[in-house]
């Protein structure tokens, strides 16, 4: 996933950053509202992690804003606000999680997961795909009971297409997915990600769609 961390606590914010950027997916970060509001301008998002208190403005304001524009971009609240009413106003806002500081890396990804799923339109982490059996919460892909190893990028790639399947996903769609502002990306990294799973999961798991991108086989 292409994930906006908006988050003022330097410490926290690289903890979660470095942590999200590890499970392999595409994080920017910014530490202010206005940042926030022009990265998601120029950019699509998959999921905005947001903290309420930053220096220029109240995070549930920022929200209601966004959900009036007709953003429907999940959102998990992150904040130090724990009481209920908190809580009632984050969802009440548009909020789709709400993580209470400090809390488990190992819990946001559960929950960053099962945000992503309920957006893709299956929040059953178990999909069948041309005779594979992936688990989207596990991050596994087995074959007749045995493992397939994937490396981070290739999962995540995998991910992209599992999470839409018969959607045409556009190469560069794919590279900010993978990687954040800034990232210098080789002009053919895509196609070899592609290669390097075709071997490992079959030919048959990626169709190209010439001249634009590349979609979910049509054998699952």
């Amino acid at each position: 996933m292409r994930i906006l961390l908006v988050e003022d606590d330097t410490i926290l914010g690289a903890a979660v950053r470095d942590h999200i950027a590890a499970d392999s997916h595409s994080v920017d970060w910014v530490t202010r509202l206005d940042a926030a509001l022009d990265h998601l301008d120029s950019a699509a998002y998959d999921l905005v992690l947001l903290d309420l208190m930053l220096p220029d403005g109240q995070g549930i304001a920022f929200l209601r804003d966004l959900r009036r524009k007709g953003s429907v971009t999940p959102v998990i609240i992150l904040t130090a606000l724990d009481q209920i009413s908190d809580r009632i106003a984050g969802l009440n806002a548009g909020a789709d999680d709400y993580l209470i500081k400090p809390f488990d890396l190992s819990e946001l990804s559960a929950r960053l997961s099962a945000v992503a799923r309920r957006y893709s339109g299956n929040p059953n982490p178990l999909v069948e795909v041309g005779g594979l059996q992936v688990d989207l919460a596990a991050r596994t892909v087995m074959r007749n009971g045995r493992s397939i190893d994937l490396t981070a990028r290739e999962w995540a790639l995998f991910e992209a297409f599992v999470q839409r399947p018969g959607q045409v996903i556009s190469k560069t769609q794919l590279e900010e997915r993978l990687y954040p502002f800034g990232t210098e990306v080789e002009s053919n990294t895509i196609e070899v990600h592609v290669s390097r799973l075709r071997k490992k999961l079959g030919h048959s798991v990626i169709d190209t769609v010439r001249g634009i991108g590349y979609r979910l086989g049509s054998s699952r």
